[in-house]
Formats: structure tokens, sequence, C-alpha cells
């Protein structure tokens, strides 16, 4: 009997575009208020777990299910297709993205009334089409009560505009071919993506919210606590009860135990939940070894070096645990391109030969030229600034390991929050030296930072890395992911337009400089690469060989802990919970992972795996609740302090 065909996957719907595009215009300048103008949220529109897509997605599917009862609603395709279009264009006009893509490039043209000094040494390096050459624009950018000159932004705009595209389209390109080994092959957890596959049902063709009840004792559990500790903020005098955060001691002034630092335990509820839904060994790793790393400082503060905490030791002297982590990452780099390499070759293979697999999402021949073109464009931007052809690829393949390595951490434990350990300007500095750079090269580097800092969920990192989550939700949930993959791009393309109008509108009109806090910590990062690039270039640095030492001990440690997972089934401690633990702001997330640690273990214990899943709503639940709760409480400060 001749074999069927499977029945070919419905296109993503109008409906689905439609209701993502409307959501995504009111969710652009809210955000825009939320975060920036009134610093009511932190994180509101690129946070991982997403805060903003994430609990419109919950209110969408709430009322798409009280609307089904009359009439047909949205599928469940349908919500899912708007989850993941938000989760693309929503960051975009976020502290971390726009305003630091703007910024990032012009930040010494405006602080050089602090330090005329820069003018003579490097302003003649900086190409013209970096930034408008019209002091009034940028003054007016800075100090706002402006309009925008739009005729001095248009070729600044287009050029970096044009690399961020770029880097969109080279990173999902690169997740398409290793798409296969991560989903079917390796199995990875993906457990960011499990929380709206898991909280969006499908009955009778509708999207409906769980009917769980574990879902919905963590979801009430969640929103209790957010409401006796966020209401106050906006009704002063409802009494207030500290429940996130407690330091339970504090580092000594001297001695080996100021290596010990400051002892925080953080309740927090998303990071619990998630640290139950992640394997063990992962959520283990990371507080095991934190605990290595304060070990570590007391022993080099007891060997003679100045007393500092585990989170400030900075250099490159033993622990060195910055360069530890940046050897982690190089590492993992590699092995995750080791491991995708006969899907990666399969891929190249195919697209040679114009053969396309019906599985994948798109043809391998239009995933690989559109992965070496928008590569090559990068390129030849690089080069058009005046970098060395050598130098501007090394750039370009840092920018993209970085992305790579924090995308592999999204699917593979949703960890994809944590800070980057090494920059790419470290990773290209530290080695060789400043001086083995053309001032031109220095600039560019630093020019370009907003693509690969911070981290901490907040960078463009975050956009490139929900294009593997869709990935993940387009296969369980059978979207076709040839029509996705082109609604993504459109809406990226149509979000960044508006974000770049909604955001210099807004700073023209507010000022950088005038933005409430914590935006003076991005404004002391602006003015930071002048004096950078003023360093570099009248105190050049050698190459840091103790920092080298530092950078092959973090690849030696992560390669050893790998191979022994692969040789021991029973071995505890995984590489990433090394890179974890070797980043700024562990000092934070350990004690929530721990504690997530020690429910699953004990739930595993006395309950067994059935328990075991019959948690895992509840886990889902607070996740919910606590984007949903964030989203809310966000637009209500912000709307009370612009009555105010």
């Amino acid at each position: 009997m001749p074999r069927r065909d499977p029945p070919p996957l419905p296109l993503v719907s109008a409906r689905a575009v439609i209701v993502a595009g409307v959501l995504l215009l009111i969710l652009l300048p809210v955000s825009f208020f939320v975060e920036q103008a009134t610093n009511s949220s932190r994180g509101f529109s690129e946070r991982v777990p997403p805060i903003a897509a994430l609990g419109l997605t919950f209110l969408v599917t709430a009322i798409n299910q009280l609307r089904a009862r009359r009439r047909r609603g949205l599928g469940r395709q349908d919500v899912l297709t708007v989850y993941i279009l938000l989760t693309i264009g929503g960051p975009l006009v976020s502290l971390g993205v726009m305003l630091w893509f703007l910024s990032c490039s012009m930040g010494h043209l405006y602080y050089v009334r602090i330090m005329p000094q820069w003018q003579s040494t490097f302003f003649q390096y900086i190409p013209g089409w970096f930034h408008p050459n019209d002091p009034s624009a940028i003054e007016g950018f800075f100090q706002g009560d402006s309009v925008v000159p739009w005729h001095e932004w248009w070729t600044p705009l287009a050029a970096w505009g044009s690399l961020l595209v770029a880097l969109f389209i080279a990173s999902f390109s690169m997740f398409l071919l290793v798409r296969r080994q991560w989903i079917t092959d390796e199995r990875l957890a993906f457990p960011i993506a499990q929380v709206p596959l898991e909280t969006i049902r499908d009955v009778g063709g509708d999207a409906r919210l769980p009917t769980a009840r574990m879902f919905w004792i963590g979801f009430g559990a969640c929103v209790l606590l957010y409401a006796q500790e966020r209401l106050p903020e906006i009704y002063p005098s409802l009494p207030h009860f500290e429940i996130w955060g407690f330091t339970l001691t504090t580092a000594p002034q001297t001695g080996p135990l100021v290596g010990f630092g400051d002892l925080w335990l953080y309740m927090l509820p998303w990071l619990i939940a998630l640290a139950y839904l992640m394997p063990k060994e992962l959520s283990f790793s990371m507080w095991f070894f934190w605990f290595v790393r304060v070990a570590c400082t007391i022993v080099a503060i007891a060997a003679g070096a100045a007393p500092s905490k585990p989170e400030a030791w900075g250099d490159s002297s033993f622990p060195a645990p910055y360069f530890q982590g940046g050897g982690a990452m190089i590492t993992l780099c590699l092995l995750a391109l080791w491991a995708g390499r006969r899907q990666i070759i399969h891929a190249f293979r195919a697209a040679l030969a114009g053969t396309r697999d019906p599985e994948d999402a798109l043809p391998y021949r239009w995933v690989v030229l559109a992965l070496l073109v928008s590569v090559g464009y990068m390129v030849i931007f690089c080069c058009w600034a005046g970098m060395r052809p050598g130098t501007a690829v090394m750039l370009v393949g840092f920018i993209l390991a970085i992305h790579l390595v924090w995308a592999r951490l999204r699917a593979e434990n949703g960890m994809s929050f944590i800070g980057y350990p090494f920059s790419v300007s470290e990773f290209m500095f530290r080695p060789f030296g400043t001086g083995f750079y053309r001032p031109v090269e220095v600039i560019t580097v630093l020019a370009a930072r907003w693509t690969y800092t911070p981290g901490w969920g907040e960078g463009c990192e975050v956009i490139t890395g929900v294009s593997v989550d869709a990935l993940k939700i387009s296969d369980s949930a059978r979207i076709r992911q040839r029509s996705l993959a082109l609604a993504m791009v459109g809406v990226f393309l149509v979000a960044l337009v508006v974000g770049v109008f909604i955001e210099l509108t807004g700073t023209y009109h507010y000022g950088f400089s005038q933005f409430a806090p914590p935006q003076g910590g991005w404004e002391h990062m602006v003015p930071g690469s002048g004096n950078e690039i003023y360093d570099a270039l009248t105190n050049p640095s050698k190459p840091d060989h103790a920092g080298i030492v530092g950078l092959l001990a973090g690849m030696a440690v992560t390669l050893a802990l790998a191979q022994m997972r692969l040789r021991f089934w029973w071995w505890p401690l995984h590489p990433v919970g090394y890179l974890a633990a070797n980043v700024w702001g562990s000092q934070w997330w350990w004690s929530p992972l721990f504690l997530g640690w020690l429910l699953k273990s004990l739930t595993i214990r006395y309950g067994g795996l059935r328990l075991y899943q019959r948690m895992i709503p509840a886990a889902i639940g607070v996740i919910v609740a606590d984007s949903t709760c964030q989203m809310l409480a966000g637009v209500l400060l912000w709307l009370t302090k612009s009555v105010k």
C-alpha cells in the first residue's frame, strides 16, 4: 500500500499577523514610556522570560476564551504566532536595544565638553557617517526639548540599521542550520518556549487557558505576592513587606573573609520556577560553582591579594573569574558547532545541490545564501569603516559567537538572562593589546558595542535568541515555518522603522540625559566608550598574559566538564553552570536557582516523577503570573506617574 504524505501545515493566518501588528503598535510606545520616560519597569519588553509579550499573550488568550463562547475565536496556532511576533518586535524599543543602538556611536561627541582632549586625540578617525554631523543635533538628543533633525539622521540610521538587520538575518539563518540538531537530535529542553506552549491549549479549534488546578494555584500565589509588593508603589498608604531579597550577612572590611562577600537570599518566583523546569545538574552546577568561586577568592586574598568581594574581582589575577567565564564562552561555542557539524555540512551540501528536505523550514539554498550575504555585509560594513579585513572578520565572528552561545543557553536551560562575563572588545583587546589595532578599528569595535553588550536579557541578543524559541514553538505546534519565518522578518523590519521613530521622537523631547534612573547607568556607559578610546590611543595596552592564562583555564575546565558528562551518565556538574557562576550577577542568581533545585530534588525524592510532573503546571503558572503582574504594574506606575 503506498505511503501517504502527511497533510501540509497551515500557513500563518492573516488574523494572527494583524492582531500581532496592532498589539505591537500599542506596545512599542507604551514600552518607551514605561521603561525609559518614567522608569516604571526595567526590562518591560525585552527581559527573559519576556514580560510584555507573555503578559499580553495571557490576556489575549483570556479574552479569546470569553469571546469564543459567542463566535469562533483565534486558534492555538494563531495565539502562539502572536506571541512569537511580539517577542521579535517588542524588544526593539527598550533601553538595551534601541536607545543603546542610537547613542553608542555618538556619546563622545556630546561628552567632549567634559573631556576636550578627546577631540584632538581621536575625532579625526571617526567616520562621518557614524553619527549626525550637526552639533545641535547631538545636543538635542542628549538635552531634549527639541525636534528630530531627520535630515541629519538618514545616513547613520541607514548605516547602523542595515547592520542590525544583517545581524538579525545572520543569526536567524545560523539557528535554522542547527534547528534539527537542537530540537530533534539533542532534544534540548527549551524551558522559555515551553511556557506559552503549556499555557495555551486547543479546545475545539479555539485557544484556551489551562484548566489544571496546579497552574492556577501557582498563578494565584504569585499574584498575591506581587500585589503586596507592587501595590504600595502605586498607593503608598498600603503596608509593604519585603519578601524578594534579604541580606543574610555582610562582608567584613578586612581579611580573607572579604572574599565571601555579602550573602544575599533572593526569592525571585520566576527564577525559582524556571530552575524547577530545567535539568537538576544545571541549577546545581551554577550554585556549586559560585561557592567554588567564593572559595578561590578567599584563597587568593589569604595568599596576599588585595581584599575584594567575588563579584568585584575584575582583573586577570587569580582567580580571574570573568576570564574563566570568557574561556567557557569560547569552548561552548566550539562545542555547539562541533555537535552540529554534520547538520551544517549537510545543509551546505544540500544548498549546493539545490535539494530540500520537506521537513525543514526553508530551502537550504535560501538559508545558506542569507547567511553568507548577511555575514559578508557585516564584514564589508566594518571594512568601510576602516578596519582591516582580518580584524573585521574577527569582530563579526566574535559577535555571532556570543549570539550563538546565548541562544544555546536559552534553548538548553533558559539562562540567557545572565550577563556576558567577557565582551567582544575584551576578547579582541586583552590577548593582543590595543596597540595591535588601528585607531579606527578601536573606534569601530566600541561603536558597535550595542551588538554585544550588556547581556542580562536586555540587549539585542534577546531578539536573535527569541527566534530559537520561535523555531521550537512552531515545531511543537505544527506552524508552517516558511511562512512564519517570512512574518518574523517582516515584523522585525516594520518594528525597526516604527521603533526608530518612537525612540528618536521621545529622546529629542525628554533628552537622553534627563531620563529617570536606571538610565543613569547607560548614561555612564556612553561616555565610557570615549574614555576607552582615549586610553587605547594615548596609552596602548600590551597583551595580557595573565588574562590569556585565565581564558585558557576557562576553556580547559569547560572542555573537561563536557567530556565527563559524555563519559559518565552520573556526572553532576554541567559546563553551563560553570559559565553562569563566572558572570557578574551570580551573587544574586545562585540563591533562587538553589531554591528551585532544592524544591525539585525534594519533590522527586519524596513524590517521584509523578508528583514532579503534576507540579510542572504550577511552575508554568508562576512564570506567567510573574510576567503578567510585572506588565500590569509597569503600566499602572507609568499612568500614575504621568498623572502626578
